[in-house]
């Protein structure tokens, strides 16, 4: 999907308030976007969405007539980037992070709109293009966590792994480094704590710089904090502060 003029758009919310808003904000905060359609539910939407096969589509999570889920499941046979739009739910939220989507919380904030339309913008520039919408609905369908794909942002573009394949994550200042089960390293473009509120359990943060596995774990080690050996063959330290933490997820 290769971007040429303004960027088609459709707005999905079932709060005519909410759309107003948007397209207001849009026209002056956003101009290379051009909104070409409204619906205000999933049906509506997925029809809508075939007739204008948007570029954009800027999407509540939740809303009558089933969610956005439904809505990317019943447009599998079009292209478009999404920006989510949802009120504050963890789970939602945590769905969204591990897909690497875009996404706005409401009230949506001007400046993360830009932001995220930025984000778009430079996407549909790029020649490869990331069906983040795909690895959303397929992570929806799994019920085993451990089969769930994250989608790691890098310098070089993503990688998409399996929750499983991760053995333990450290920090490195702005980015991430994660080791995965077959031996390599990925630096990742977020912060540790994007992954500390992502990541459910088996992943249990040890240490300010280390989230880990516990899947992995061969043994704990006792002492302030103790240390863990993985399966991996390293050792990691545990803080104080989080051995409670720790130790509780074994139970």
């Amino acid at each position: 999907m290769i971007l040429t003029g303004k960027i088609t758009s459709v707005i999905v919310e079932d709060e005519a308030a909410a759309t107003v808003a948007l397209q207001n904000y849009l026209r002056k905060f956003c101009p290379q976007v051009e909104v070409t359609g409204t619906a205000q539910n999933s049906r509506e939407a997925i029809q809508l969405l075939h007739e204008l096969q948007p570029q954009l589509v800027f999407l509540d999570v939740e809303m009558p007539f089933g969610n956005a889920f439904d809505v990317l499941e019943g447009c599998q046979d079009l292209q478009f980037e999404t920006i989510f739009v949802t009120a504050f739910s963890e789970y939602s939220l945590r769905a969204l992070n591990q897909s690497a989507a875009y996404y706005l919380l409401k009230p949506v904030s001007i400046e993360e709109l830009i932001l995220a339309v930025n984000k778009v913008q430079q996407q549909l520039q790029q020649k490869h293009w990331l069906n983040r919408n795909r690895i959303i609905m397929e992570n929806a369908r799994e019920s085993n966590p451990g089969m769930q794909q994250v989608i790691l942002p890098t310098l070089d573009g993503f990688d998409v792994v399996k929750m499983n394949e991760i053995i333990r994550l450290r920090g490195n200042g702005n980015f991430t480094d994660v080791y995965l089960t077959n031996g390599t390293k990925k630096m990742v473009c977020r912060f540790l704590k994007h992954f500390s509120e992502m990541l459910p359990h088996p992943f249990v943060r040890v240490h300010k710089s280390h989230i880990i596995n516990i899947l992995y774990v061969q043994s704990y080690h006792k002492g302030a904090g103790g240390y863990v050996s993985l399966n991996d063959g390293t050792e990691v330290e545990v803080s104080p502060a989080y051995k409670d933490s720790l130790l509780k997820a074994f139970q």
